[in-house]
């Protein structure tokens, strides 16, 4: 009957994740499956789920309100009404098997209403909505006593999305004794801690995402660091010098987020004697090409840029890229990164963001990025900096603050508050050593629509 609806479906061929997971499934062991959005997972799980409902004795479907047999959980509205959709489609030739979904941004009442008079074994449901019902909906507790098979759907976005208690709530008022399955984009620690609240030991593993189907490069060990801003500038200097004493052949880029503060960060590195080139826009383009071969063809180089060279440019053996500040987007992330690790080579990356830019890790959280450990900042390093920014030109730092305002100000997350953001550029100045933030024309700061905000000084 099942295969019937898969055919009615218009489904004809298994996808890849079907083949590797369907199989497993049906013998009734836990999987964990590393899958995308995408390639039919939510056919993979429905499938053997149908099959456990149809095959369970008819005493249990002839009760009044049958229990509920299977629970599919879905980090969104979208996606659960979606996998109801599919289970619906799936269920045409059994009549006597019903779906129900649970969602927040409905009614309580009315599912509750719907529940009663037509109990459904297949429950669809977003983490929260179903929480409710645990402890809202009489009889309900009870009905999911009789659980065989729990499903967790993109299981990292749950996770992302701060779902983590629910689904423990969840999975503690269910039977001991079921299936669970749960597929997952990425695996993280997360992921794997909440395999080991819900899951059996012997849980069996499958990965389906090609190799090389990542968009980044999977041999670039990518890593975030969230550092204060009066400490970003020392992390930066040490994060250098770990890696140049490391590799002889070291050749690295930093990333900024405009020409001034790219200007910036070369000179003050250039004062802490490391051996620096700078391109960015504001360079001619003679100038620009000449830096440009000089790096493709030496070694034991910095190459501090703006995003003239993120796109594209093939600088080859490129060890390690930093990337200061928040990108402009996840593509333009992914484009900085692929700087390095190309032709089989191997690379790092490391994104510093300060606490108000982590909301950007929400952008690139289905790539294999990891935390950095904070490296060790001892006194003299912090002093070398102070010291180095000391003599940087005071008109250098004061167009990176009018800059790095600029930047901000059109970052539709960080623009939003124009009063947290000049309190923010403030911040950034004091890091430069100018305790008074530099003032910054009339006109300018009319046209950024940051007249009278307290904290900026015009002129």
């Amino acid at each position: 009957m099942t295969l019937k609806g898969v055919k009615a479906a218009g489904y004809e061929r298994m996808t890849a994740v079907q083949e590797a997971t369907l199989p497993i499934i049906l013998q009734g062991k836990d999987v964990l499956a590393k899958a995308r959005t995408g390639t039919g997972k939510t056919v993979a799980f429905l499938l053997p789920a149908i099959e456990v409902v149809s095959k369970l004795t008819p005493v249990d479907c002839d009760q009044k309100r049958p229990p509920i047999s299977v629970v599919v959980v879905c980090p969104t509205r979208e996606l659960a009404d979606q996998a109801a959709v599919e289970a619906n489609k799936l269920l045409k030739f059994h009549p006597s098997i019903g779906v129900q979904l649970v969602i927040g941004g409905t009614r309580m009442a009315l599912e509750q209403k719907r529940m009663h008079t037509n109990p459904a074994q297949i429950l669809v449901a977003t983490p929260g909505r179903l929480r409710d019902h645990m402890e809202n909906t009489p009889g309900f507790a009870t009905r999911l006593m009789g659980v065989k098979v729990l499903i967790l759907d993109e299981a990292d976005r749950l996770l992302d999305m701060g779902f983590r208690t629910d689904i423990e709530k969840i999975v503690a008022a269910l039977p001991k004794q079921r299936q669970t399955l749960l597929f997952s984009a990425t695996v993280p620690d997360e992921v794997r801690q909440v395999c080991y609240i819900a899951m059996k030991r012997d849980l069996e593993f499958v990965n389906t995402v090609q190799e090389g189907s990542e968009e980044t490069h999977s041999q670039v060990k990518q890593m975030h660091l969230i550092t204060p801003l009066d400490k970003q500038f020392s992390i930066l200097y040490g994060l250098l010098k770990d890696h140049i004493s490391e590799n002889v052949d070291y050749k690295v880029i930093v990333f900024c987020t405009t020409a001034k503060v790219t200007s910036l960060i070369a000179e003050l590195l250039s004062e802490l004697k490391l051996n620096v080139r700078e391109i960015h826009s504001r360079k001619p383009q003679s100038y620009r090409t000449r830096i440009s071969k000089e790096f493709k063809e030496s070694k034991g180089l910095i190459l501090v840029s703006s995003d003239v060279s993120a796109r594209g440019v093939d600088y080859p053996n490129v060890t390690f890229v930093v990337q200061l500040g928040v990108p402009s987007d996840r593509e333009q992330y992914i484009h900085r990164l692929g700087r390095t690790g190309r032709k089989g080579n191997e690379g790092a990356g490391i994104l510093l963001l300060t606490p108000w830019e982590e909301y950007f890790l929400r952008d690139i959280k289905d790539l294999p990025i990891t935390e950095a450990t904070q490296p060790l900042l001892d006194l003299d390093t912090k002093r070398k900096v102070e010291k180095a920014l000391a003599h940087v030109e005071v008109k250098d730092k004061e167009s990176a603050y009018q800059a790095w305002l600029g930047y901000y100000n059109s970052n539709r997350y960080i623009g939003r508050d124009k009063y947290q953001l000049v309190s923010l550029a403030n911040e950034f100045s004091r890091s430069m050593g100018l305790n008074n933030p530099p003032a910054v024309p009339k006109l300018v700061l009319r046209k950024m629509g940051l007249n009278n905000i307290p904290g900026l000084r015009s002129k």
